[in-house]
Parts: C-alpha cells; structure tokens; sequence
C-alpha cells in the first residue's frame, strides 16, 4: 500500500478519534466552541410542536408541516442572510417593537419586515421600496410623503406606523391577522379573488403560486429562527451586533435646505453620516413649502 496512503489514514483516524474525545469530554458550556470545530451540522428541523402567527394557531396537518418544514430548512441553512438578520434586529428591532405595541399591532409582525426587506431600505422589482415594501401609491394612501426629494417608506418610525395602519386595515377586511398577512403579500384585491373563486375564508386553505404560498410558512420561520437562534445553531454576542442608531439630536427644518453637504458640516458631521441616520432624504438638497421635518443628527463620539 502506497506510504502516502497510509499515513493520510491514520492521520484521519487521530483526528477523528480527537474530535470524538472531545465530545465526550466536553461540558455543556464549551457548546459553541464545540460546534465551530465543524463547518455546519446538518440535521433535521424539530416539527413536533405546535406553531403559531400572531397568536393563531397553524393549522396541523401533513400538508402544512411539511410547507413549514420547508422554510425551516432554506432559512436555517441559509446562514449569511439569517446571520445578517440577527445582528440588523438588534439596531432595528427594538424601534419596530414599541411601535406595534404603540398602534395595537402584534409583535410577531417585526418579522414580517425581516420577510419583506431583510430589515434593509431595498427597492424590489416592482418598485416596492423600504423595510415594509410599500409601492408609491400604497405609500401615499398610508399617509406617508414620496417625492424626487422626500421619500418616507425609508423612514423607519414612519413606515411602520403606515404599516400599521395597513395591517389594521387588511384585519378589518379579512378577520384574521393571517389573512391579513396574506393579503398584505398578495395584495387585498388578489387575495379578495383568490379566496371566492376556491371558496375558502382561510389562507391555510388557499392554492396559490410558490411565492404567496410559501409567504406566511417564510414569517413563521423567522419568527421560530430568530426568537430561538442557538436551538438552529446561531451563535452570536450583543457585542457583534448591529448597535442601534440612537445618539443622535434632532434639528428642526422649516426651511430650505440648499445642501445637505453643507448642512451636515454645519452640525458637525459627514454628508455619509446625515443620510445613514435619515435614509429617507433622497436628494442633495431639500425645498420646503409647507411642510417640517426632524433631522436626526448623530452626536460626536
């Protein structure tokens, strides 16, 4: 037998063997620096429970365990997107909360965010923009500004308080906060369709398309991934998250503003930094008619 062989063998085998004892050595608190000797361990998802959107049940039975299975399994194997997610939900998360509480709205729908944006100002392929994915006209329906140089689907505080408002909405419509979720994915006019023409009340009963079929199976997901990050095998420290954007004063604008670059210089910090903190300024200079805006204005370090 070929030496190299041989010695690539028994190399094997003493690796093997010093993972092995390690295992049983180890305590449980040493658990993360035990999994990390491994890329990834593969294994699947526990269904034996029972699982719920905003506090209505999901239904039990082969066909929707299986769907859920499914988005457990893209979404806990999908590490760099869930991992991103968990250190965005830091910064964002606890804004999104106490305004859901503020309008009524249940808590379980930050995740809905996490569904439609992955708590980023994104713009989708229909124009859909901001963490909640309002287009223009659902937009100003919902009360918020969208202009060349305003736009306030990217403005968090705003946006998910017109989020709110559509939700609120859809409930009233449809009955059920999953109905509703739904039709937010789906739009209330399709979803309308969709559950006359098969006869149901009920999403859970619906046959629609991959994407709205797998939609409200996609918000339970992250909902049990990110509330339960260490049972799906993520690690991570408050300290290796995003801090929240929250040192900041804010300046009172009635006026024009000629530029933004200039403006920022004035209070002391960076035209990058201006728009981190105000996302929703979309140009370089502002003209004021009637209305006054809050500008969030990051202090020193």
């Amino acid at each position: 037998m070929d030496k190299k062989l041989v010695s690539g063998i028994f190399i094997g085998i003493f690796i093997g063997l010093c993972l092995g004892n390690s295992y049983i050595t180890a305590s449980v608190e040493d658990e993360r620096d035990l999994v990390s000797v491994l890329p990834q361990i593969i294994e699947p998802v526990d269904l034996n429970k029972q699982f719920d959107w905003a506090g209505e049940i999901m239904p039990d039975n082969l066909d929707t365990k299986e769907r859920l299975d499914r988005e457990l399994l893209v979404n806990a194997y999908w590490q760099s997107s869930t991992l991103l997610n968990l250190k965005a939900a830091h910064r964002y998360f606890p804004t999104i909360e106490r305004i859901l509480a503020e309008e009524g709205v249940p808590d379980d729908f930050k995740y809905l965010a996490v569904a439609e944006s992955n708590l980023r100002n994104v713009v989708s392929s229909a124009n859909a923009k901001g963490f909640w994915q309002f287009r223009k006209l659902a937009a100003k329906d919902m009360g918020l500004e969208v202009n060349d140089q305003v736009d306030e689907r990217y403005h968090l505080e705003k946006a998910t308080r017109a989020a709110c408002r559509y939700l609120k909405s859809l409930k009233k419509q449809f009955g059920t906060w999953t109905n509703a979720s739904a039709a937010y994915n789906m739009g209330p006019g399709n979803f309308s369709k969709n559950l006359k023409n098969q006869g149901e009340t009920n999403y859970y009963n619906l046959n629609v398309g991959s994407e709205s079929g797998r939609y409200l199976f996609r918000l339970i997901a992250i909902k049990e991934i990110m509330s339960n990050p260490q049972s799906f095998g993520f690690y991570i420290d408050d300290f290796e998250k995003y801090q929240p954007l929250d040192n900041y004063i804010n300046v009172h604008v009635d006026k024009s503003v000629p530029s933004w670059s200039e403006f920022a210089k004035q209070h002391g910090t960076t035209y990058r930094m201006l728009k981190l903190y105000n996302p929703w300024l979309r140009d370089r200079d502002l003209t004021v008619i009637k209305n006054q805006y809050q500008i969030k204005i990051p202090r020193r370090s």
